[in-house]
């Protein structure tokens, strides 16, 4: 069969590279066209589009790039009637895909969906759309399967992916191997992971790294982003003691002590490794206004959200203070503090269904398009 997934970011590449796996281990003929990134290239994609060509953060930063993802919308429409695939599957990024998927419904191209917008967050009127749009929608977050049954709209839970990236196994390998290999010291590190667009990472490193005059016997080590050059990261760290590191973030997770993390899968990802962490987000005062006025829900972070109260400390736009930030690091690098949040953090992951979720929508997509 031929397959067309659109991942607009760095988790959806993550995911659509494993689902992109399951789908040719159950379906050796399958054909995969996709827009994502290096991820689903390797695992056999045919990548038309990169992520880093389409990913713009916050309503301001949409507005002022609309000339090119409109552009970039009409490119996918011409490409989606030229190939002509059995399935369109979309991965999350909401903007775009649901724009896409009333297209390819008028032209009569079957449309999935992994991994559900965030429409219980806002925008639960797009539920509608996909009502009218997607043929079957595949959930990887508990509370979502309730969400979609009030709307009369049955969908799949088959689990959180992340659980198939990362190893059961919270500390695997030589952590002295890890420090050589970065040409780090032997200080206990603490990882920044400060996002994966360039516009989040200059606001949010530049934050992050305020703080480090005040932990002289720690190392900080930035979680550098597949799709950004490293040369980017330069004019930011300019001289302070600070190391950028690519393709090891779980590794770096596995071997902190604490993280400070952008709102995002990073949440998610940092949790599941054990790794205490404070959730940071800063964006334009634009953006957070009208953010404040249509997002309904008590928390950012998918680790709180799941959890249904706070797990991790959300240091949101002018909470987003070198002093709050300092405060919440001393709190994490406190034992009790650690042991309490390594706990709540294994709750969290049973919460999340067990692992096998690419397996499990992979099948589950190959038995619906038989059966149409």
């Amino acid at each position: 069969m031929n397959y067309y997934i659109i991942a607009g970011e760095a988790s959806g590449d993550l995911h659509g590279s494993n689902l992109i796996h399951a789908l040719k281990e159950r379906d050796p003929t399958a054909n995969i066209r996709c827009w994502g990134g290096d991820l689903m290239k390797r695992a056999g994609g045919e990548l038309v589009k990169h992520y880093r060509d389409l990913a713009f953060m916050g309503f301001w930063e949409v507005l002022v790039n609309l000339p090119t993802i409109i552009k970039n919308l009409r490119f996918c429409e011409k490409d989606l009637l030229a190939s002509k695939p059995d399935v369109l599957i979309l991965i999350d990024y909401p903007g775009f895909n649901l724009r896409i998927a009333r297209f390819a419904k008028r032209h009569g191209i079957t449309v999935f969906y992994y991994i559900s917008p965030q429409l219980w967050a806002w925008k639960s009127s797009r539920v509608r759309v996909i009502k009218e749009c997607v043929s079957r929608m595949f959930v990887i977050l508990p509370f979502e399967q309730e969400f979609y049954l009030k709307y009369d709209y049955p969908v799949d839970f088959v689990g959180h992916p992340l659980l198939d990236a990362i190893p059961e196994n919270r500390v695997t390998g030589d952590r002295s191997l890890f420090v050589r290999r970065n040409k780090l010291t032997e200080k206990p590190i603490i990882a920044l992971l400060p996002g994966s667009r360039k516009q989040e990472i200059r606001t949010m490193l530049r934050r992050m790294l305020e703080v480090t005059p005040s932990f002289d016997g720690y190392q900080f080590v930035v979680a550098g982003a597949p799709s950004v050059d490293p040369a980017f990261y330069d004019p930011i760290t300019g001289d302070i003691p600070v190391t950028v590191i690519f393709d090891q973030t779980y590794d770096l997770l596995r071997y902190a002590e604490a993280a400070l993390v952008t709102s995002g899968t990073a949440t998610l990802e940092a949790a599941l490794l054990g790794t205490p962490e404070v959730v940071c987000y800063r964006g334009s005062s634009l953006s957070f206004w009208i953010a404040r006025r249509i997002v309904h829900v008590p928390f950012i972070s998918l680790v709180n959200l799941i959890m249904e109260r706070e797990v991790v400390k959300e240091l949101i736009q002018h909470q987003l203070t070198s002093e709050n930030i300092i405060h919440e690091l001393d709190r994490l690098l406190d034992t009790a503090t650690r042991t309490l949040m390594k706990q709540e953090f294994d709750e969290l992951t049973l919460k999340l269904g067990g692992s096998g979720a690419s397996a499990r929508t992979a099948r589950l997509m190959i038995q619906y398009l038989k059966d149409k």
